[in-house]
């Protein structure tokens, strides 16, 4: 399935992709995970991808936390105002970080601000552990928010741009999945601690959150930079060795390596032909920029405003609603929906983004959404309403998990691209904080009938995907620049040629012509 098949010239699975591209790909008939190269490549990619962990741990503890006795009563048992302030805190102080850690990775490499994160996050996670009262665990929510965005911001960047090119949607899709790597553990962890008749039984969940970070640290050393960002600071021949390695099998003659090469120097010269400043106004600077602003605000923004966020951050609310009030049985559900989720959002999503598209994946996810949220109206549904969760889910998870930070990281050209994620980062933190706030009022006001605003939410999406997103499967990282800007006039661009020469590259980039090295 998708990433297991072969990726190189030579397979059926390769024909969604550009005919320039094919031309230039190694014909190897072999699937990835048999050539050396690539496999080390997508091993390595496993650092920046277990960031999503990080986020994905704090989701589920916080579920399991609040659904056990020994954290509801050293804090006074939190409802309410108190109990959203608790859980928002944790995306405000993520909106804090994002900006310092988008220009560190903007001009010192997308590697640096994930170095920051290393040191910072272990302290928040000790802070606490080490809580005593209500205020210090709020501070230390936001040490955790502020350093979790020195791994947030520049890991989905640099896997969309280190990834192999017939493998960089599926790959970057994967990101966003490792959400539930962590929230599987932290489920789970908080299932196996909630006997412990004492404070440790939150405490040791809290501790864990600098685990997964400790783990990408110690293979750290081997992550290679951006070999885009190094082209754009002067330092081609260090990409180029990059890209030989990890995309050319050592071969510093390799044609893909040539492509790729005069690819991004071609678009790196017309982002700077067509943007002369440096800020977060270039998002908003043009037609095409406002529509892909449009489209990264509105997909992060309601991907946490279609139902998603009642479910998740306050599940132990759903089951109290339906009666299943016991902590073993909710903690065990807590479980057993993260694996379900893993499990889906790769093989039913990720997997698929080149193979069924994305706006494809974005409308039949939306459009079975609101259907079965429109079948909480019958409050006579009881415990159904938990397998309403898990079918909820697994149709979120085909969408909503993988893509929009994948989709933002590609539509958007490389010179806007840090700027562009951390907006759409601000955008899933306003719905997670907006929703924080609202959904435990409305929820203990008016149970399961909040669950009618949703229908008109996922209905409001289902038009607004269908007139605003367009599909980009089939396209290099970028060639998508032509779905939103329209056809382009050649370059000449000055290449080296990897033995240390340079030569004159034309790119064709039209409408009805392909792009020739």
């Amino acid at each position: 399935m998708g990433l297991f098949k072969k990726a190189l010239k030579g397979s059926s699975s390769t024909s969604q992709y550009p005919a320039e591209l094919l031309a230039v790909l190694p014909d190897d008939p072999r699937p990835w995970y048999r050539i050396p190269h690539i496999r080390r490549l997508n091993l390595i990619l496993l650092v920046p991808l277990i960031s999503a962990a990080a986020l994905g741990f704090d989701g589920a503890m916080m579920n399991g936390l609040q659904s056990l006795p020994q954290w509801r009563s050293t804090f006074g048992k939190p409802e309410g105002a108190l109990l959203g302030f608790m859980n928002a805190v944790y995306p405000l102080s993520k909106v804090i970080g994002l900006f310092p850690a988008t220009w560190l990775g903007d001009n010192y490499g997308r590697r640096r601000p994930m170095f920051v994160g290393f040191l910072l996050l272990p302290i928040g996670a000790a802070l606490q552990a080490a809580a005593q009262n209500t205020p210090m665990f709020i501070a230390s929510r936001f040490v955790l928010g502020f350093s979790t965005s020195f791994l947030a911001q520049p890991s989905p960047i640099l896997v969309t741009e280190l990834a192999y090119p017939t493998q960089r949607a599926k790959i970057t899709s994967l990101y966003n999945t490792f959400f539930y790597l962590g929230a599987v553990l932290a489920a789970w962890s908080t299932f196996g601690t909630f006997r412990i008749q004492s404070t440790w039984a939150w405490r040791i969940p809290s501790l864990l959150q600098a685990v997964m970070p400790s783990i990408q640290f110690a293979f750290f050393y081997w992550l290679p930079e951006s070999p885009r960002w190094l082209i754009a600071h002067g330092q081609e021949e260090k990409a180029r060795q990059i890209f030989t390695k990890y995309h050319g099998n050592g071969d510093h003659n390799s044609p893909l390596v040539d492509f790729e090469v005069a690819e991004i120097n071609e678009s790196l010269q017309r982002n700077t032909l067509d943007n002369h400043s440096n800020s977060y106004v270039d998002l908003m600077r043009t037609a095409p920029n406002r529509r892909r602003m449009l489209i990264a605000v509105g997909i992060a923004f309601f991907a946490q405003w279609s139902g998603c966020s009642v479910v998740s951050y306050y599940l132990t609310l759903v089951l109290n609603t339906i009666g299943i009030r016991d902590v073993a049985h909710q903690t065990l559900i807590n479980g057993m929906l993260q694996i379900f989720n893993w499990i889906v959002a790769v093989c039913g999503g990720a997997l698929l983004v080149d193979r069924v598209g994305r706006r494809r994946l974005f409308l039949i996810a939306t459009t079975v959404l609101n259907a079965e949220f429109a079948k909480t109206h019958n409050q006579a549904l009881g415990n159904s309403v938990l397998i309403f969760i898990f079918v909820y889910y697994f149709f979120y998870d085909i969408a909503w998990t993988p893509l929009p930070l994948a989709y933002t990281a590609e539509i958007f050209p490389y010179s806007l691209r840090g700027r562009a994620i951390t907006v759409n980062y601000i955008g899933t933190y306003a719905g997670l904080i907006s929703g924080q706030f609202i959904n435990p009022i409305a929820m203990k006001a008016i149970t399961w009938h909040y669950y009618i605003v949703f229908c008109g939410i996922l209905a409001f999406l289902v038009v607004a995907i269908y007139f605003l997103v367009p599909e980009t499967k089939g396209h290099t990282l970028e060639e998508i620049n032509e779905i939103f800007e329209g056809p382009q006039v050649p370059l000449n661009v000055a290449v080296t040629d990897g033995k240390g020469g340079t030569q004159a590259t034309e790119m064709e980039v039209s409408s009805d012509a392909s792009r020739k090295v």
